[in-house]
Formats: C-alpha cells, sequence, structure tokens
C-alpha cells in the first residue's frame, strides 16, 4: 500500500468554506492502492508548511499532495512550479501580510513539482473535468506551501505537488461543483503512481 498525504485549508479572506478542504475531505480513504491521510491546514505563512512537515515526518509518505483554492480560476489547475517569493494581496489568518520576502532566504528561486503534473492534468480531463497545468501557484500562502515542501523534501523519494480548485458555485463564478472537484482530485492521485 501506498501512502498520500493529502491536505486542504481552512476558509480565508472572509469566506466561511474553503473548497479545497471541502473536497479533500469526501475523498474515500483509499484509492486503487493509495491510502490517503487527510489533514486541514491552517491559511497561515509559515504554519501551514511546518504542520504539514510535521505530519509527513511521523506518515512518511510517498507522495504529498496538497489542495488550495484559486477563485478566479474555472478549472482544476495542478501546479508545475513553486517561486521563493512571499507577498500578500491580503492577510493571511493571523493578520501577516508580508511583501516581497524570500520563502527560504538564499534558497533557489524556484523548484519544480516532482508529482507527474501532466499525467494528472491528462487524468482529470480524462475524468470529464476541465483541468490545465498552472506555472503560477501565486505568492500567497498556497505558493509558500509548495515552495517549502519542496524546499524540505528535495533530493528525497517523497513527491510533491499542488492542486489549486475553484470556487464552489455557492461562493461565486467561474466554479466547479464539489462532485465535480472530488473528482477530478481522484483521477489525479490514481494518475500520481502509473508508470
Amino acid at each position: 500500500m501506498k501512502h498520500l498525504l493529502i491536505t486542504g485549508f481552512e476558509p480565508f479572506g472572509g469566506e466561511n468554506i474553503n473548497p479545497s478542504w471541502e473536497a479533500v475531505r469526501l475523498l474515500p480513504d483509499t484509492i486503487g492502492d493509495v491510502a490517503l491521510h487527510k489533514l486541514q491546514i491552517p491559511t497561515l505563512f509559515g504554519t501551514a508548511a511546518q504542520t504539514v512537515i510535521d505530519a509527513a515526518a511521523e506518515l512518511q509518505p510517498g507522495a504529498i499532495l496538497c489542495v488550495g483554492q484559486a477563485g478566479s480560476r474555472s478549472a482544476v489547475t495542478p501546479e508545475y512550479v513553486g517561486i521563493n517569493l512571499r507577498h500578500a494581496r491580503i492577510a493571511d489568518n493571523a493578520g501577516l501580510q508580508p511583501q516581497d520576502e524570500a520563502i527560504v532566504p538564499g534558497g533557489p528561486a524556484a523548484y519544480f513539482a516532482t508529482v507527474p503534473v501532466r499525467r494528472m492534468v491528462a487524468a482529470v480531463e480524462a475524468a470529464g473535468v476541465p483541468c490545465t497545468c498552472s506555472y503560477s501557484a501565486g505568492t500567497f500562502v498556497c505558493n509558500e506551501l509548495l515552495y517549502s515542501l519542496l524546499h524540505r523534501f528535495r533530493d528525497t523519494d517523497t513527491m510533491v505537488g499542488f492542486i489549486h480548485v475553484p470556487y464552489l458555485p455557492e461562493q461565486g463564478s467561474p466554479s466547479l461543483t464539489l462532485e465535480e472537484m472530488v473528482r477530478a482530485l481522484t483521477a489525479a492521485i490514481a494518475a500520481l503512481w502509473e508508470e
């Protein structure tokens, strides 16, 4: 059995729901031969990444897949790259709003995701859900999380990836239904260890 640590965020920015966690919590406990370990994480600079790193230290998963909300997007978007920059348009849930700071001072400018991004995109599309590869995870907590995990797990066997999902219909437009998001994540997870 392979082990996947999959995370979704708490609501932020005045919202009372976050589709990333709503979709993650509805996933089955196993998909094929992959056991899912679900974790809700805070929308906080620094704390989000450390929460996942601590959980991974205990679990020792073969892959970590984090899911976040990107309200302006109309498709599910696996991220290809995390950049070494935190620059917040809005404050996180503790009121922090860093501007033009490095996530890891002296670290590489960017890391590429170590999950099979293009294979995941193809799998989600085949499942009938709009999906496209994204080359910018932004500069908020989602990007900080992706970059921090890629930095921590560089040169290890643990794959790291990030998927953004749109709003739910009740949050605004563009949007996807919760059922579509669950179907997308299921397909993406099933594609992680395909040959």
